[in-house]
């Protein structure tokens, strides 16, 4: 059997890590300020978010989206993939 997404819109934006970052929506910041966001080796070129999600914690790295769900969840995800499964709504 096959299933097709559900036709849903979702938050998301692209971490560049760096200071050319475009947005820091609210609600990353706020989850950050909670705890369930966190960074590995900051200050580095190697820094990546470590992500605490419903599956465990999740690493992204430079130029993933980082994605709030339909439950308000945070994941990662890579960019090839992303581009695959979601487009710009107005």
């Amino acid at each position: 059997m096959k299933f097709r997404k559900k036709p849903i819109v979702i938050d998301a934006f692209q971490w560049t890590a760096g200071p050319g970052q475009k947005e820091d929506p609210d609600w990353i910041l706020e989850a950050m300020s909670r705890g369930e966001v966190q960074f590995d080796r900051p200050g580095t070129p190697h820094v990546r978010m470590a992500i605490h999600t419903l599956e465990g914690v999740m690493m992204a790295d430079q130029n993933d989206y980082i994605i709030k769900g339909v439950e308000g969840e945070l994941y990662p995800c890579k960019p090839s993939i992303f581009e695959k499964t979601y487009e710009g709504v107005k």
